[in-house]
């Protein structure tokens, strides 16, 4: 006889998603969002936490939130940003250091304040590494939480830069990259070699 196995399943749960016509159309509906988000919590004298991304993908996301701050007085006086990762071995005035391109992108057209901009830092000696990811986990909760997060996906798939292999249950930490993407990066770069093997990123 063969024995019959019975299995139990759950039912997958379906996450909304939206579909729109152009990159142009998702952008204006999450800096939308995003403007309703900030001036709801506002209203309640509540900070907005926001988690960014760098990176290609969030690029005209932030320009259109220069936009609404430029042309309809969206406020950044009570949001606190978190990102999501930094290379290690990048100071901040790195051209490629993403603490650069948050303030080139985003930061330097907007009235944030300076003191609730938080990126990993790229220069934490590898003995620190440890309790500087666990104080950047404290820092998120100590904040209430995010509110939206941004992301984007690389080649390799991974988020933020949690590479294929990273626990779902992963926390902020550092992390070897993988070929492909250092590969995806050489050129801005100016070569491969120049590339940092590893980063620090949220999990």
């Amino acid at each position: 006889k063969i024995p019959v196995i019975s299995l139990t399943t759950t039912p997958m749960k379906k996450i909304p998603t939206e579909v729109f016509k152009d990159k142009q159309a998702a952008v204006n509906k999450l800096a939308a969002e995003t403007a309703e988000l900030i001036r709801s919590n506002d209203a309640v004298a509540k900070i907005t936490v926001l988690g960014l991304a760098t990176g290609s993908s969030p690029i005209d996301y932030y320009k259109s939130l220069i936009h609404l701050h430029n042309t309809d007085g969206l406020s950044f006086q009570n949001v606190i940003t978190f990102n999501l990762d930094e290379y290690a071995g990048l100071d901040r005035e790195h051209p490629e250091s993403y603490w650069h391109f948050m303030h080139q992108n985003l930061f330097n057209h907007i009235d944030i304040k300076p003191e609730n901009i938080n990126l990993p830092s790229g220069m934490i000696g590898e003995a620190e590494i440890p309790a500087h990811c666990a104080q950047y986990e404290q820092d998120i909760k100590d904040a209430g939480g995010i509110d939206l997060q941004i992301l984007g996906i690389g080649r390799t798939g991974h988020i933020g830069f949690n590479e294929p292999g990273s626990p779902k249950d992963s926390l902020t930490r550092a992390i070897e990259l993988n070929p492909i993407t250092r590969e995806d990066a050489a050129p801005s770069f100016g070569g491969i070699d120049k590339v940092p093997t590893s980063a620090i990123t949220m999990g």
